[in-house]
C-alpha cells in the first residue's frame, strides 16, 4: 500500500503519483526542474487527451490514444491491478507507449512494476505465455515480445 498520494496540474501539465513518500519526492523534483521545458511543448488535441480523476491516469486503446500518467495510474484505470496477466498486459502497454520501445523482455516489465512500486509478478514467463496464449502478445524471437492488437484491444 503507498504511503503518500499525489496530484498537481500546472496549466496543461499534471502529475499524479502514488507510492513512497521518497519516490513521490524525487518524482516531484524531476517534475518541477522540468516545467519550463514541459510548458513549451504544445498541449494535445481534446480528443486524445484524458481527464485525470481520483488519480486515475490516461489509457491506451487499439487505435485510440497511446497511454499517458503514471503507471500505478494506467493501471488502476485498466482495472488492472489485481490479475497477474492482466496486469503484465496491461504494463506491456504503458512501456510501449511512455518508453518508446518496440519491443519488450519479460524483464522490462518486472523491472517497471518494481521500479513505479506495483508490486512483483509471481511468474512473468508464465503471465507472458497466458498472453501469448490468447493472442494479446507475440513472441519475437526467444526473448522479446510485443503486444498484439487484440492485446490492446483486451486491456481497452
Amino acid at each position: 500500500m503507498a504511503d503518500a498520494k499525489i496530484e498537481i496540474k500546472v496549466g496543461t501539465i499534471s502529475f499524479s503519483g502514488e507510492g513512497s513518500e521518497g519516490w513521490l519526492a524525487t518524482q516531484f523534483e524531476k517534475l518541477v526542474k522540468n516545467l519550463p521545458e514541459l510548458a513549451k511543448v504544445a498541449p494535445q488535441v481534446a480528443s486524445e487527451s484524458a481527464t485525470v480523476s481520483s488519480g486515475a491516469g490516461a489509457g491506451a486503446g487499439a487505435t485510440a490514444s497511446k497511454a499517458k500518467g503514471t503507471l500505478a495510474a494506467f493501471l488502476a484505470a485498466k482495472g488492472a491491478k489485481t490479475n497477474q496477466t492482466r496486469k503484465f498486459l496491461a504494463t506491456a502497454i504503458w512501456l510501449h507507449d511512455t518508453g518508446g520501445k518496440t519491443r519488450l523482455a519479460t524483464s522490462d516489465v518486472s523491472g517497471a512494476l518494481n521500479e513505479h512500486n506495483q508490486g512483483r509478478l509471481g511468474n512473468p514467463a508464465d503471465c507472458l505465455a497466458k498472453n501469448v496464449s490468447k493472442g494479446h502478445c507475440v513472441k519475437d524471437g526467444k526473448k522479446q515480445f510485443y503486444v498484439s492488437d487484440e492485446g490492446r484491444t483486451e486491456i481497452g
